[in-house]
């Protein structure tokens, strides 16, 4: 413990306000993109791997509140207390079109077919834009129980997840039937919901609890308890086996899955954690904070003991050449 390097982090300015949200791409062509919701106003894009500035979106007249790029990280979507949500080319920054509501709007996500942007607010209504025809009416999902806080796509667009501000639990509701089909009981309300990029299990943050649940049975899998309050959770996506959460007492902090041990803490955002995300390689993450900032940490390994067994969800460490010799020979050996 006492060896442990400081981690030093990239740090991103540039937003004037709290950083609220922040949403990874997948790996495209031209790399992976960042995007960062801030409550002034002006959505930003960067490069996800180094942190640069790529551009602004300029054109809400309040916080945004939630951020999104679509899988090929052509647009982007945001969701703002001006009671819009807006759609952009995320190439341009230009406005492609803005879907008006009735109070502000407090999450957004792209389908995974990237034709429909799914919305929720304060209105307690979730509203499905069909992007191939913006200016037809959204279909709408009545009966959220609450002001609605997140929402995101599940089994190939056939499910949404969504929680509220004021309620626990993670409802799921069946986007055919529009009927809410199950609840996901959590004592204290889903500040952070992500599905991992298997599909396999769903990562939620309520109160000071990090939750892992089947995402195809819905059981839960795994709970483990925070030294605080935390705000967000994300999942590596390569290995699986660890998770970043961060929250009130400022430290963004690295678990192992399996066991919930805190392996590394990060120190440096001077005001709590509004959002955490792995990069969709895993090989590093993100945090944005009160102090309006986005600090991009690299992941270390597991520390040198737990690089001696083995990790359940797949090697710690690449095998060498001679390693694959040695095994062939023994297996041979075992044979004869």
């Amino acid at each position: 413990m006492d060896k442990k390097k400081v981690a030093v982090p990239l740090v991103c300015h540039g937003h004037s306000r709290p950083v609220v949200d922040l949403f990874y791409s997948p790996i495209t062509p031209d790399g992976y993109f960042l995007i960062s919701a801030s409550k002034d106003s002006t959505p930003m894009l960067r490069n996800g791997e180094t942190g640069d500035w790529i551009g602004t979106f300029e054109g809400h007249k309040g916080a945004v509140w939630s951020c999104c790029l679509d899988t090929n990280a052509l647009r982007a979507a945001s969701a703002s207390a001006d009671f819009t949500a807006k759609l952009w080319d995320a190439l341009t920054g230009d406005v492609l079109h803005s879907f008006d509501h009735k109070h502000i709007v407090r999450a957004c996500s792209f389908s995974e077919d990237t034709n429909f942007l799914l919305t929720g607010g304060f209105e307690k209504i979730l509203r499905i834009f069909d992007l191939n025809r913006p200016d037809a009416p959204p279909r709408e999902v009545e009966h959220s129980p609450g002001s609605v806080r997140t929402v995101t796509w599940l089994h190939s667009d056939q499910t949404i997840l969504s929680s509220c501000s004021d309620s626990g639990g993670v409802r799921l509701w069946d986007v055919r039937s529009g009927q809410m089909v199950r609840t996901l009981e959590t004592k204290s309300p889903v500040t952070s919901a992500e599905v991992s990029k298997d599909g396999r299990y769903i990562t939620t943050a309520d109160g000071s609890s990090v939750k892992f649940w089947d995402a195809n049975h819905f059981g839960l899998v795994k709970s483990y308890d925070m030294p605080c309050n935390v705000e967000s959770a994300s999942l590596e996506p390569k290995m699986g086996d660890k998770f970043i959460a961060g929250g009130e007492d400022m430290w963004i902090r690295l678990f192992d899955f399996n066991t919930g041990e805190e392996i590394g803490c990060n120190k440096g955002h001077h005001g709590p954690v509004h959002c955490v995300r792995f990069s969709p390689g895993g090989e590093s993450y993100a945090s944005g904070s009160e102090d309006g900032t986005i600090r991009i940490w690299q992941t270390a390994p597991l520390n040198p003991k737990e690089k001696e067994s083995s990790v359940p969800n797949g090697p710690s460490k690449p095998i060498t050449v001679e390693e694959i010799g040695t095994k062939l020979e023994d297996l041979k050996v075992a044979r004869e």
